[in-house]
């Protein structure tokens, strides 16, 4: 595809479309699992893995000009019904609490890489195309939490939209500099993993802004 944007002959290829659906999956299965939590029916549980899954991605579709992707490939849909299954037929006790984390940590560094390179894809510049990689990374989860009545995942202060930020961007800036799809999809998919998966085992956190907090 030609698109004439900031890399006229890039095309997804084997290894991001393989990522695609690995971020599919880890966030349906986040999705999933966030509904196990509340002790909910089969119809809730295949309903929040499919918002979890392709919240972010109908998002970015959409404002790229693109076709929303579960709708032309049913592919997706046999991923995230195969996810639901899974999930639904395991003990609860084989789910630890931080299990949702780390499937969501996965979901979200090479979720932000797909989305980053199907908007070089179409054509978009250097940071529209970073900024769809966190929208599609992040939207689905926000969806998720909304629907489960918990505090959004984008309010808390831990690291979170920065690691997408960080994946996104670098994969971006990689290939600007010439890298191979596959390194640059792996090398950014790690780094915003690494960051993500940091924030939650040491509690990283950024600084919260302080200014209504009373003087002493």
């Amino acid at each position: 595809m030609d698109a004439g944007g900031i890399l006229p002959n890039f095309e997804i290829g084997p290894m991001l479309s393989a990522l695609d659906l690995l971020g599919i999956a880890v966030f349906a299965a986040s999705g999933a699992l966030a509904a196990a939590q509340k002790g909910q029916t089969l119809v809730t549980f295949s309903f929040f893995a499919l918002v979890t899954g392709v919240g972010g991605g109908t998002v970015r579709d959409l404002l790229i000009g693109a076709p929303v992707f579960w709708i032309v490939d049913n592919n997706v849909l046999y991923a995230i019904a195969v996810v639901v299954a899974l999930i639904w037929i395991t003990p609860q006790t084989w789910w630890r609490a931080s299990t949702l984390d780390w499937f969501d940590a996965i979901g979200l560094a090479v979720y932000s890489v797909y989305g980053a390179a199907k908007a070089i894809e179409y054509g978009i510049n250097p940071i529209p195309a970073a900024l769809m990689g966190i929208i599609t990374a992040c939207v689905g989860g926000v969806i998720r939490d909304v629907l489960a009545g918990e505090p959004s995942i984008i309010l808390r202060p831990e690291i979170y939209v920065t690691a997408a930020a960080l994946a996104s961007s670098l994969f971006v800036i990689l290939k600007l500099l010439g890298m191979d799809t596959p390194i640059a999809a792996i090398v950014a998919a790690l780094a915003g993993f690494m960051l993500r998966g940091a924030a939650i085992h040491f509690g990283w956190s950024l600084p919260a802004y302080r200014g209504n907090t009373p003087e002493v």
